[in-house]
Order: C-alpha cells, then sequence, then structure tokens
C-alpha cells in the first residue's frame, strides 16, 4: 500500500511540474464542463483499512492484518465557483481485517480451553459510505486541474453484528452499526476529449469507537480496549 501511495505522489508532483516547465497554452478539451452548477459521475476502487488501538493497559498490542478492499459509487457535484465545489459521494466500500491476539490476553485461562481460533478474529466490513466533501481547486492547467478535498462521513456497517446476542465467547467479534469519520484527500482532474478522469487518494478516520464489547468486562478479546477506530486510505477512479 506505501509504493502505490508513493507511486500516486510521484505521478502527481510530476504532472504539476510538468505545468510549470511548460506552460504554453494548449487546446483545452471540454471546455463548458465545469460551468455545470450541478453534474454527476461515478467512481470505483479500492480501500486498505485498519483498527487504531488505544488500550486501558500495556500488555502487548493486537496486530492487524489488512487486505484490499473494494469501493464503488456515485458523485453528485454542486459547482460554487471556479475553485470551490461541494459533493455527495455515496457508495458501498467493502473491506476485512484479520485481528491477531498476543498470548498473554489469555493468561489465567488454562491451555487446554484455549484453541488456535481463539487467538484470531475476523472482521468483515460492508459499509454504505456517504461522504459530504468540500472540494478546493486550482486554476486549470491546460487539460487537468489539481484539488484537495476535506469533509466528513457517516457510514452504516451492514456486516457490524452489533445486535448479535453471542460475543466474543461464542466466536462473534462485533462492532457498531453506525460510524463517522473525517475524510481528508487529494486528486487531479484529467479533462479528455469526451469526459473528465479523476484519480484521487483520500485518508478516512474514525471519529468514534466501533467496539461492541462483550458481556463479561474481563473478557480477553475486548476486557483491555479502550477504543477501536478505523483508519485507512481510499485510492478511487472517478469518471463525470
Amino acid at each position: 500500500m506505501r509504493k502505490l501511495i508513493a507511486l500516486f505522489i510521484c505521478i502527481t508532483a510530476s504532472t504539476m511540474c510538468s505545468a510549470q516547465l511548460f506552460t504554453r497554452e494548449k487546446v483545452q478539451n471540454n471546455q463548458n464542463m465545469d460551468k455545470q452548477i450541478l453534474s454527476w459521475g461515478y467512481y470505483f476502487g479500492t480501500n486498505n483499512l485498519d483498527y487504531k488501538f488505544d488500550y486501558n493497559d500495556n500488555i502487548g498490542d493486537i496486530q492487524t492484518v489488512k487486505t484490499f478492499g473494494f469501493n464503488v459509487g456515485l458523485v453528485g457535484d454542486v459547482r460554487v465557483n471556479d475553485y470551490i465545489n461541494f459533493r455527495l459521494e455515496p457508495g458501498l466500500v467493502i473491506s476485512a481485517r484479520n485481528l491477531n491476539y498476543p498470548e498473554n490476553y489469555f493468561d489465567g485461562i488454562p491451555e487446554e480451553d484455549l484453541n488456535s481460533s481463539d487467538f484470531l478474529r475476523e472482521v468483515k466490513s460492508t459499509y454504505i459510505y456517504v461522504p459530504l466533501l468540500m472540494r478546493l481547486s486550482t486554476k486549470r492547467l491546460n487539460n487537468f486541474k489539481p484539488f484537495i478535498t476535506v469533509g466528513i462521513a457517516t457510514s452504516l456497517n451492514l456486516s457490524s453484528n452489533e445486535k448479535n446476542p453471542e460475543d466474543n465467547s461464542g466466536g462473534e467479534f462485533r462492532t457498531t452499526k453506525s460510524t463517522q469519520f473525517l475524510d481528508l484527500g487529494f486528486g487531479i482532474d484529467f479533462y479528455l476529449y469526451w469526459f473528465k478522469f479523476t484519480p484521487s487518494i483520500r485518508g478516512v478516520f474514525a471519529l468514534n469507537d466501533e467496539l461492541v464489547r462483550d458481556f463479561d468486562p474481563n473478557s480477553p478479546w475486548t476486557g483491555n480496549i479502550n477504543s477501536m477506530k478505523t483508519r485507512g486510505v481510499f485510492i478511487n477512479l472517478t469518471f463525470r
């Protein structure tokens, strides 16, 4: 994932440097596209999410094994002026994370009562993700325009198991159904002959604790966790 982010930054930097070095005016594609007050599009991409843990006691870290997930959704854009837009981007975000627990979390539990599955929890998430973003753009440079985004998002986790009567003692790791996020990103609009293509990279940071604790306050799976919040990266390709 770090290699992908580094590659994206290199492409962005090289594109912006080219704009500074080659300032001669070129024929602009879709010159009237950004003059629309309302416009729409769609996106798809990938995500890489993990959890940020805050612990009650320093007895070891829970390791999060991340995997790549999938994003898809729609874009609704409202133009304020040449440099400011507001966007609503409802979509579906699918991800999976594996939590590996250190052995000392189970101190005091007889070894014969444990098996290998007790040290691993698979957390699958299917979010309906709805961000409201403010987009701040530079002046259009020939056929591309860099921008940054900042906003907040709300999500509904369809895989949360929040109301499940079973907890980790029965093998069920539970998370909250609703989560709020801070959403920060940057990208570049490329004005092609028929449409506008926009690659972007976004950081997402949960604002509320997502863990639903076990009924036993001394549970080895949730007892030492003060808070558990999603953080991660979205890489999206948008077409308008």
